[in-house]
């Protein structure tokens, strides 16, 4: 090696050293990570954290006094093997090095910044809580929802409690044709017996025992080759008891001969849909619909253009759709308006056209335009220490595997700028002791997750007094109540 490379390489180690050493936490301290939001990113990122060091204690905050966000208010309740992952989040709640702050709102209760002072490392982790609109006329009349809030409404949401959807019109239209679709879809048409030994709230359950909804229409505006739902989600809507498919023939036209160029998923996907739309059943199969009280079916091809008013002009009468044609093929695809348009008369509007982060703090860097906190493998940039990770820093996409992944990313983004001495951990730092300290001033008591065992006691205990996995507790002052008894 020459003199000058011995000395550069020589340099590189010193100087790689001495950023270590700078940035050393000091002797017994811990290294104070804070994730703010309780659904899947948050817990899955504490997970690696936990696991990749054992100098590590993570504070979890929560804005609801209970945990586990989109996996208790945003799967569909007949999907219960999907909420076993809860089990997993337990056992990192539990974990001394681990600690729950429910009923604790970042950005009102305490800043981003004051968060930053306490710990060395934020994770910004709480998903995507607004709506994306239509932005056509009507939007606002009686019977028009958007598909997070029913959602919400069915799963015990606190904030969606009020909802009253009209149930009273034989047709109902969902737009979008991604996998919350299909639950609403799905929801909507299940026979009540279905839905009774699942956790759907009471409430839900009754205003359906009294719904009059035969009909659900998902309408897309591009066609069956690039629908966003899961091969999954559509069988068992093919399979729905009491139901039948009614499917548009035409929509289907030259999808067989482009079968063949489609990846595997998306082909069984859409062989799965070409069967049920255009091949004529077996006889058993055919004698199920011809008995069934209920029908759904894709419309594709279609956007909405505006939601029609019944004569007193307060309720939705119906919807305005325009006609679509493709330009170009596969996922990319575009819809580009004929010009033609369609009515559909119906009493319930539901747009399932994709939920989106909202900046919760003004001093949090955010791109609007993208609803997401800009990112490098979840470093937030322009800002050390901040991370972010689930569809705050992706956008709304994916199951939650997909946020899993996503989570690991970032939380081995934190810990390799531990180890690279580009985050600073030389300075002791409080924590939850500094912000507990700030929220009793505040006149705000965190739900810790032994509260939160109280009130999942309580649920599954009137869960099983009615033959249900649990009945949920629908309002916040009820959590508190129980949490703090």
């Amino acid at each position: 090696m020459s003199g000058h490379k011995m000395l550069f390489s020589g340099l590189k180690l010193w100087t790689s050293g001495r950023s270590r050493r700078m940035s050393r936490l000091p002797d017994g301290c811990s290294l104070k990570v804070c994730i703010v939001g309780g659904g899947p990113a948050g817990f899955y990122t504490a997970q690696q954290l936990l696991k990749a060091r054992q100098d590590v204690e993570v504070d979890i905050y929560e804005r609801l006094p209970v945990p586990f966000g989109l996996v208790r208010f945003g799967v569909a309740p007949d999907h219960p093997e999907v909420k076993n992952v809860i089990n997993t989040f337990t056992q990192t709640a539990r974990q001394p090095r681990c600690s729950f702050y429910g009923n604790v709102d970042v950005g009102r209760d305490v800043s981003v910044e004051e968060l930053r002072r306490a710990y060395h490392a934020v994770v910004l982790s709480y998903g995507a809580e607004g709506n994306r609109t239509m932005g056509v006329p009507g939007e606002d009349l009686a019977g028009v929802h958007v598909a997070k809030d029913f959602v919400g409404w069915y799963n015990g949401l606190p904030g969606c409690r009020q909802l009253r959807p009209d149930l009273s019109r034989d047709t109902a239209v969902i737009l979008g044709q991604g996998n919350v679709a299909l639950d609403v879809a799905r929801v909507l048409l299940s026979p009540l017996d279905f839905l009774k030994k699942t956790d759907i709230t009471q409430p839900a359950l009754e205003a359906l025992a009294e719904s009059r909804v035969r009909r659900v229409l998902i309408v897309g505006r591009r066609g069956p080759a690039q629908v966003a739902c899961t091969v999954k989600e559509v069988r068992e809507m093919v399979n729905l008891p009491d139901t039948r498919p009614e499917m548009v023939g035409a929509d289907f036209e030259g999808i067989a001969e482009a079968l063949k160029t489609l990846p595997r998923p998306r082909k069984r996907l859409t062989e799965l849909m070409l069967k049920t739309a255009l091949e004529v059943p077996g006889e058993k199969e055919q004698r199920r619909r011809s008995e069934a009280s209920r029908a759904w079916g894709f419309r594709f091809f279609r956007s909405p253009v505006e939601i029609l008013a019944d004569p007193e002009g307060s309720s939705t009468a119906g919807i305005r759709l325009a006609v679509n044609r493709l330009e170009g093929s596969g996922e990319g695809a575009r819809a580009v308006l004929t010009g033609e348009v369609e009515d559909v008369t119906c009493g319930l509007v539901i747009s399932s056209i994709g939920y989106k982060s909202l900046p919760i703090d003004p001093s949090l860097p955010f791109d609007f335009r993208k609803a997401v906190v800009p990112n490098t493998v979840g470093r937030v940039q322009g800002a050390a220490g901040l991370y972010c990770s689930g569809w705050l820093k992706t956008g709304p996409a994916g199951v939650i595997a997909t946020t899993m992944n996503s989570s690991f990313d970032t939380a081995r983004s934190l810990v390799e700028d531990v180890d690279s001495g580009t985050l600073d951990v030389s300075a002791a730092k409080h924590g939850s002791q500094s912000v507990g300290a700030l929220l009793e001033t505040r006149g705000v008591k965190p739900v810790t997750f032994s509260d939160w065992e109280k009130i999942d006691s309580v649920e599954v205990s009137r869960g099983e007094a009615v033959g249900k996995p649990r009945e949920k507790l629908l309002t916040v002052e009820e959590m508190l109540q129980v949490a703090r008894s």
